[in-house]
């Protein structure tokens, strides 16, 4: 079943239940907007597909399956589309100095090259209806989320690939929304996880690398449900003039979830912010602790 006239159409990657895809097609949908709602296996979707929503096969990872995906929804739509919401994405915890490149590039190339694919691919769409792009970002992006650095280099990228293609497409009359993501209930804790190899230098703390694998589920997380609400309540509202968004109608910065309001205040206080509160709040410390004992050890036995 494909969208009423006039009704508008938004399309979203990584539409898996549990995630913030699932949580806001399905809040898109209750708004009256065309949700075209895709991940890879699109068994998933099955449960979504019956409440008529449109469901497509895509890995944002790959040429032919975003060729595909474009010439259906194109069909579908009639070659326009009003919201591009690009949310499918990796999680990638690991030391910086721990890290398998060919790792790292699969990460990118979900959520860097995936997020530059999509929008290259849908433009023809989105400047037919004067749309918006949607990406999906973090506040891993600004923060020195130890033990993410890999995520946090991901997300950076997008936050800067974002900011340009706003003013490059804004002849076009498209709007480019980023959506400054802190804790949000998902999937990730149940998915499985990277470990420290043998050599880490991390090792010595084991148990703080492990509970940082979960952090995102057990500190300040926010409903997946109640952040879908202020996102799409976010996409839908009235235009303003460009020095009002910041405070009044559609905004091209979106900060929500948990931390979100802390590490929008550090944007402004410095740096040293978040430096000082997640360095305690994820056991850093615990090494430096570590390290001196070891250092008295070394020097009784000499």
């Amino acid at each position: 079943m494909g969208p009423q006239p006039g009704q508008k159409t938004v399309l979203i990657t990584g539409c898996t239940p549990g995630g913030i895809g699932h949580a806001l097609a399905m809040e898109f949908h209750a708004k009256g907007v065309h949700v075209i709602a895709t991940a890879r296996n699109t068994s998933v979707l099955a449960e979504m597909a019956a409440l008529g929503m449109s469901t497509l096969a895509l890995d944002v990872t790959k040429a032919e399956s975003i060729k595909t995906c474009h010439d259906e929804v194109a069909k579908l739509t009639g070659g326009k589309l009003d919201f591009l919401v690009n949310n499918a994405g990796r999680t990638h915890t690991h030391p910086a100095t721990d890290i398998d490149l060919d790792d790292v590039r699969e990460t990118f190339e979900t959520n860097v090259f995936g997020v530059m694919a999509m929008c290259q691919a849908f433009v023809d769409q989105l400047i037919a209806a004067k749309g918006l792009i949607i990406n999906i970002a973090s506040l891993a992006a600004i923060t020195p989320y130890a033990f993410g650095a890999v995520y946090c280099a991901s997300k950076g990228a997008v936050v800067s690939f974002s900011r340009t293609l706003r003013l490059e497409l804004k002849p076009f009359g498209v709007r480019v929304m980023v959506a400054m993501t802190g804790t949000v209930r998902s999937q990730i804790a149940s998915k499985t996880h990277r470990t420290l190899p043998e050599n880490s230098l991390y090792q010595r703390v084991k148990d703080v690398f492990e509970r940082r694998l979960t952090f995102s589920q057990n500190n300040g997380t926010v409903d997946t449900a109640t952040y879908a609400r202020k996102l799409v309540r976010s996409a839908l509202t009235y235009e303003s003039p460009l020095l009002l968004r910041a405070w009044f109608g559609r905004p091209d910065w979106f900060w929500a979830g948990g931390w979100s309001t802390l590490v929008w205040t550090a944007t402004w206080l410095g740096e040293w912010v978040l430096d000082f509160a997640l360095y305690r709040k994820i056991g850093l410390i615990k090494i430096e602790k570590v390290l001196r004992e070891e250092q008295a050890r070394q020097k009784k036995l000499t």
